[in-house]
């Protein structure tokens, strides 16, 4: 059964409360959702293997943590996933970032794919970034692309998420954990996330 974390942060919950209101401009906006996707990435990768790995500090030889060799592919959902990627590069640096190119079609509220480009090593685990889950269509779709070309570890982040969304990912990919900083109550007639925030992309990029 697939798992969803609710980020209870107050630094997240504080930071969610501001771009949820309609006067925040594009560039409060992008900042804000670049910070939120920093610490989701936080407790996102809570669970990440690590080897104990001997060095030499100022003082004398020691022994730290360190990352397993694993590697991370961050892929966001073009285009409001872009918005994201900063924020999770601030975290893990060392991190492939993917490519795939979803939009939802406005009468059928289907996915549709128009773009894919994916890291040539995909052996790692995958964090699949958008900042809202809503239908549930495009990150499915998304992640139903990840397994299809090897992908077997892969993770699921959003900002803020409805029920309806949760429910298709959690029945088409139950092993995949969803982190968010927000469950909010319903999807609209038109396929809006409410209270939400908006269309991210267009918050995000400055085309609303």
């Amino acid at each position: 059964m697939s798992k969803l974390y609710v980020m209870d942060h107050p630094l997240i919950q504080h930071k969610i409360g501001w771009i949820r209101r309609e006067e925040i401009g594009s560039k409060d906006f992008r900042k804000m959702v670049s910070e939120i996707a920093m610490l989701i990435c936080y407790e996102a990768t809570r669970e990440l293997p690590l080897v104990d790995v001997e060095i030499t500090t100022p003082i004398c030889n020691t022994v730290v943590k360190e990352l397993k060799g694993k590697k991370l592919a961050v892929v966001p959902i073009l285009r409001a996933g872009l918005g994201m990627v900063d924020g999770m590069l601030a975290m893990i640096p060392a991190a492939k970032v993917g490519h795939i190119g979803l939009y939802r079609d406005p009468l059928t509220l289907e996915p549709v794919e128009y773009y894919c480009k994916l890291p040539p090593d995909m052996s790692a685990e995958a964090i699949v970034v958008d900042p809202m889950l809503a239908t549930g269509g495009s990150s499915a779709a998304a992640i139903s692309m990840l397994k299809k070309r090897g992908l077997k570890n892969i993770r699921l982040m959003c900002l803020v998420a409805a029920p309806e969304g949760v429910e298709v990912v959690n029945s088409e990919h139950p092993d995949v954990e969803i982190f968010t900083a927000a469950l909010d109550d319903h999807l609209n007639s038109h396929g809006y996330i409410v209270p939400g925030l908006g269309d991210a992309g267009d918050r995000i990029f400055g085309t609303k």
